[in-house]
């Protein structure tokens, strides 16, 4: 009886299927060590491509299988299958990573596939239920009628030009590749500082003509940050030290001691300099007194503060390598009024909305990609969108009511941004490798962006501000300096 149940056509399909399951497993075994066990350069170039094919056609065989074919976890436990390389890299906690070699290239696309890392855990079912989509509300069809009614009989304005490539180019030799580091800032007086390596180089925007301001004995340079008024530029190292230079005399005026370790991050306001560093600490400098140091933040970072920015009131936004956000009330507040976690990744990128005092954007590193914008008040998330790669630095348009994001690995692209809905208006592409850091001209029409491959473009992206803008400029640069105590 139970050979001839053997032999019964249907039980000998069923010991087939399992049978080639098993072989599948064992297949799929057998790539996934060979991946994450040995590098395919060293492999013959016949056995590398064969195992390259296997790990396309196996990805193909699990896409074609149903839902119910795939086997997803025990109970509570999740499936072997979802601790992968992009998991490992959330543990990694490190910016910097991007593709090397032939062998990264094909393991990101083909074996890690193209999802976003913000979608990944370390442990994880990969087949969730599918969400419902909370904008699916049947009360807001009415609504959208009708405000698409009323959009329809707005007369429609003719969109404007965007830059094709950049307006002007300039070579950076020497730039370091560092996802942590500021290189590049714009001043009001129209002079764009750059960091090349050890050294700081001038540019005069209006001349045209380029200086050198500084070189360090040892380390590097790894932030700049202009005053408000334009005439003092604050030069970050990888030693701690700050450094206060004067740029219309190409002088040292002071040196800034007390951080333990990288600075990673600088902002102004006023009087106060407020210094970030991978001590995970914030430090706010009086430079108008000789005991420079009038207060030091611990404990709301547990990592490197890789970003600093202060609005018009005097409200201080932080970001860190420990994925945090924090808005301090102003510089003698000891403690965070609002620390927001949604990110998943560093929060280097940073910049307050020039017309909405208390809005703030935020972008992150490689394993969240997303754009926020905050209302700090409050402590509410209002917007936040996929940017699909690491964001390295924001500025806003004020006439366009718009957000420029510079953005790493894989496209190296610029990204323009509709307020408040975060809409894709267009990418900026002609950089070649990672973007690390955006600065905006006086008047907000031109932006500058600094590339690892060592070139700065400037882009004409936004209309020049009013006239309202240029002479608040003009009074700020015509102020005195903020070294001489007022009396």
């Amino acid at each position: 009886l139970f050979v001839a149940l053997a032999w019964h056509p249907r039980a000998f399909a069923h010991g087939a299927h399992l049978a080639q399951e098993h072989s599948q497993r064992e297949r799929r075994w057998f790539v996934e060590e060979l991946v994450h066990r040995k590098s395919l350069d060293t492999l013959p170039s016949q056995t590398a491509m064969a195992i390259r094919r296997d790990s396309v056609d196996l990805q193909l065989e699990d896409g074609g299988r149903s839902p119910s074919d795939v086997c997803v976890a025990d109970r509570l436990i999740p499936s072997r299958g979802a601790c992968n390389d992009l998991g490992k890299m959330k543990l990694e906690n490190e910016e910097n990573w991007a593709p090397q070699n032939e062998y990264h290239e094909v393991l990101s696309q083909n074996v890690l596939g193209k999802e976003s890392l913000s979608n990944v855990k370390v442990l994880s079912y990969q087949h969730k239920p599918k969400r419902q989509d909370p904008a699916l509300n049947e009360l807001s069809v009415l609504y959208s009628s009708n405000r698409d009614g009323a959009a329809k009989s707005k007369p429609s304005k003719p969109g404007r030009a965007l830059p094709q490539s950049a307006a002007k180019v300039l070579d950076a030799p020497g730039i370091v590749d560092d996802f942590y580091s500021h290189p590049v800032d714009w001043s009001a007086q129209n002079s764009v500082a750059v960091a090349l390596a050890d050294m700081v180089f001038l540019f005069d925007a209006t001349s045209g003509r380029t200086d050198k301001l500084c070189q360090l004995s040892s380390g590097s340079i790894t932030s700049l940050r202009w005053t408000e008024e334009g005439g003092h530029l604050s030069v970050g190292t990888s030693s701690g030290e700050v450094q206060i230079w004067d740029a219309s005399a190409q002088r040292q005026l002071r040196n800034l001691r007390g951080h333990g370790g990288r600075i990673g991050a600088q902002a102004w306001h006023q009087h106060v300099l407020s210094s970030g560093a991978a001590d995970s600490e914030i430090h706010h400098h009086d430079v108008r007194v000789r005991d420079h140091l009038t207060a030091r933040l611990t404990g709301a970072h547990s990592d490197l503060v890789c970003g600093l920015d202060y609005n018009a009131d005097g409200m201080l936004a932080s970001g860190g390598n420990d994925n945090l956000v924090c808005i301090w009330e102003n510089a003698a507040a000891r403690s965070p009024m609002h620390t927001f976690t949604e990110h998943q990744a560093a929060v280097k990128a940073l910049k307050w909305c020039p017309w909405q005092r208390h809005v703030l954007a935020t972008g992150g590193g490689s394993a969240d990609r997303q754009i926020c914008l905050w209302n700090a008040s409050s402590g509410r998330l209002l917007m936040s969108t996929d940017a699909e790669s690491q964001v390295t630095g924001i500025v806003w348009g004020r006439q366009e009511k718009e957000l420029l994001t510079a953005h790493g690995y894989s496209r190296n692209q610029l990204s323009l941004w509709k307020y408040p809905a975060l809409v894709k208006v267009a990418d900026l592409e002609g950089h070649d490798g990672r973007l690390l850091g955006l600065a905006q001209s006086p008047d907000g029409a031109l932006v500058v962006s600094s590339s690892a491959d060592e070139t700065l473009r400037f882009w004409r992206v936004f209309s020049p501000a009013g006239s309202e803008k240029k002479a608040s400029v003009e009074r700020s640069s015509a102020a005195n300096s903020i070294l001489k105590r007022s009396e």
